[in-house]
């Protein structure tokens, strides 16, 4: 079995993940998350919130509509220029996203590639359908919108959103106008967003329902560097493939990237706080993480610059794309003043000007896939070595035998911590196993009531990590998980009382 088929097997039997409609068979590019998984999303989504919009005063979560009028997503060009190139199989009908067929035929990347340039590719390199071996058929583009009908007669058309950003685009002039005023402005939108892929696969990598996190920085190009602490970034050395030397990753400081003078302070001053949430926040590591480049051939027409955020997935077969940096100018309020008849200009410090935009993107299931290939370790037993602020449930709670008043005190131990942490009680099977199911599920502590417990009224704290075990009083349990997951002590450190 492939480290995908373990990964995606783990996930079906803890709760992380599980097929949509799975009784009937599954719906392609449709998963959900079951217990397990729906609380790794929920902490993922409130560190990602609490990271990026600490980066500015003025950042702010804003919830928008996923369906959104066929005149606003006209303006945006996704009506017109959201599409990939689709190509049938002639023999077996099957579809197929000429890109991805064509970076598994030839192994180099079809993105970006219009249908005259797929033609081409197929043709110079003899390929078929994956399928059957057929022959392809004519490559056309194909709108990947989800469409609508809206009204009792279906008057009114709109789509599913394929992006959060849009709606923080949408409600840029109201939300300027409330916040007194004030840039850089920060809009963040964290939810589902819809994209009827051709040809979904490989788990939740790519998905016609998925969820997004993304931060869009409305600032004046004038003045954003003076309110950045490029300080704090200057001697962050970037872990970068620039588009001129795909075959490594250079490591880079950001002051030795502002001198070559291509990219801006204040997008190096981003790079440098993504990386910093990825190598610090999530735990990846090092070698597992680089910052892609895209090419004026690869990149959207509207960006600038972009750089995907990329993370080792042995899963997937290498670096994968889970974000991207985006410095999109000032074209999606200027599209939507110019299709609206909406003022979208600001006066800001003495000037009237469109704000341009910094787009922080992130897709996040991709991101979850990710942390479950990066952090299962899959031996004779599996183990979820997952950040401790991210897994399901922080401790877990075990009387070692279900008599002799273990039960009862684990039960009061179990009734009071979970006021303050996420915790599990569990009495069923042997110690050793119920171990083993938590570190299936990533818990980092287990706390188990014996029979000196309830003479000595504390209990046996086990680290999943190590699996190393220190005794520490009931009355100073809520203290000593706090400072564990505050970081403040480490677990090696512990001494028993806490």
């Amino acid at each position: 079995m492939g480290r995908y088929d373990e990964l995606m097997s783990l996930s079906l039997r803890k709760g992380f993940l599980i097929p949509s409609a799975e009784i009937y068979g599954g719906l392609a590019g449709f998963y959900e998350y079951g217990h397990n998984g729906a609380r790794l999303l929920r902490k993922w989504e409130d560190l990602w919130i609490e990271y990026f919009l600490g980066l500015g005063e003025n950042y702010h979560l804003i919830d928008s509509s996923s369906v959104l009028p066929y005149s606003a997503l006209e303006a945006s060009g996704h009506v017109d220029l959201f599409t990939d190139i689709l190509i049938y199989c002639t023999k077996c009908k099957e579809a197929h996203r000429a890109d991805q067929l064509i970076e598994a035929v030839t192994g180099t990347s079809g993105e970006g590639m219009d249908a005259a340039q797929v033609k081409d590719a197929i043709m110079d390199n003899d390929v078929r359908c994956q399928r059957c071996g057929g022959t392809l058929g004519e490559p056309v583009p194909f709108n990947i919108m989800f469409p609508l009908s809206i009204g009792p007669r279906g008057e009114e058309k709109a789509f599913l959103r394929p992006e959060t950003a849009q709606g923080a685009y949408l409600s840029f002039p109201r939300e300027f106008e409330i916040l007194r005023k004030r840039l850089p402005l920060g809009l963040a939108i964290v939810g589902r967003v819809y994209r009827n892929e051709i040809s979904p696969r490989q788990g939740t990598y790519r998905m016609r329902e998925f969820h997004q996190a993304e931060l869009q920085i409305f600032f004046d190009p004038e003045t954003f560097e003076r309110g950045l602490d490029l300080r704090e970034v200057e001697d962050v050395s970037l872990r970068v493939v620039r588009e001129e030397d795909r075959e490594r990753v250079a490591e880079r400081t950001v002051i030795e990237l502002l001198d070559e003078g291509d990219l801006p302070a204040f997008y190096l001053y981003h790079l440098a706080k993504v990386q910093e949430f990825y190598l610090d926040a999530l735990q990846v590591p090092q070698d597992a993480f680089r910052l892609y480049e895209l090419n004026q051939a690869e990149r959207a027409f509207y960006n600038r610059i972009h750089f995907d955020v990329q993370v080792r997935m042995d899963s997937l077969g290498g670096f994968r794309e889970v974000g991207g940096v985006h410095y999109r100018t000032d074209y999606d309020l200027t599209r939507h003043a110019e299709h609206s008849k909406k003022r979208m200009e600001v006066f800001h410090q003495g000037r009237r000007f469109i704000p341009e935009v910094l787009e922080l993107s992130f897709g996040i299931d991709r991101n979850i896939w990710a942390l479950l290939d990066l952090d299962y370790d899959i031996g004779k037993k599996a183990v979820l070595h997952i950040p401790v602020r991210l897994a399901p449930f922080t401790c877990a709670v075990f009387p070692l035998l279900n008599r002799g008043g273990l039960p009862e005190m684990a039960r009061r131990v179990y009734r009071e911590i979970r006021r303050w942490f996420d915790t599990l009680y569990d009495d069923s099977g042997s110690i050793g196993r119920r171990y083993a199911r938590m570190d299936e599920i990533g818990t980092p502590y287990c706390l188990t009531v014996d029979h000196e417990s309830l003479e000595a009224e504390d209990l046996t704290l086990r680290e999943r990590d190590s699996t190393d075990q220190v005794r520490v009083s009931v009355g100073e349990l809520r203290p000593t998980l706090t400072r564990l997951l505050e970081g403040s002590i480490r677990f090696e450190n512990l001494q028993v009382g806490g």
